[in-house]
């Protein structure tokens, strides 16, 4: 199965970056992970709240294939100890689906139908994080869960 995080816009910060970059060198020896970036919508002050959530939503849903497992990080989902993420994650592995979708919304969360289109929501915490502190710490936690089920000593329990 492959893992994919996809994201709204771009990660711009170097340090996030750099980071970013070398928990995905990590993880290449677990399973197969990208992170996609669809592009931020322009000219947004004149579009509301709810056009940009609709306008972005579209954008996420084309990029989803029929078949996906899609989880939506959301302050709204479910709250996962380290431990069992690795649980949630080897279940989604032994699921058989060829891809397992993580989304990052935009800067006012989801549209109703990528709500409707998700199969599970998860909370990486009920505190607010920026985007880019969302990519980092969800990479973070992917890899740890990878080490958890193989046993590694990365994560002390």
């Amino acid at each position: 199965m492959k893992v994919v995080l996809l994201t709204v816009g771009k990660t711009n910060d170097k340090n996030f970056i750099n980071s970013i970059s070398d928990y995905q060198k990590r993880l290449k020896f677990y399973i197969p992970f990208e992170i996609v970036e669809l592009p931020e919508l322009k000219n947004t002050k004149s579009l509301s709240e709810a056009q940009q959530k609709q306008l972005e939503g579209d954008s996420i849903l084309a990029a989803l294939d029929a078949a996906d497992s899609v989880v939506l990080l959301d302050d709204k989902g479910t709250d996962y100890t380290s431990m069992q993420f690795s649980a949630f994650m080897q279940r989604s592995m032994a699921s058989g689906a060829k891809r397992l979708v993580f989304v990052v919304g935009g800067p006012y969360g989801f549209s109703q139908a990528v709500y409707d289109r998700a199969n599970s929501k998860l909370s990486l915490s009920r505190m607010t994080f920026s985007h880019q502190m969302v990519r980092l710490v969800f990479v973070e936690q992917l890899y740890r869960a990878m080490t958890i089920l193989r046993g590694e000593p990365y994560h002390h329990e």
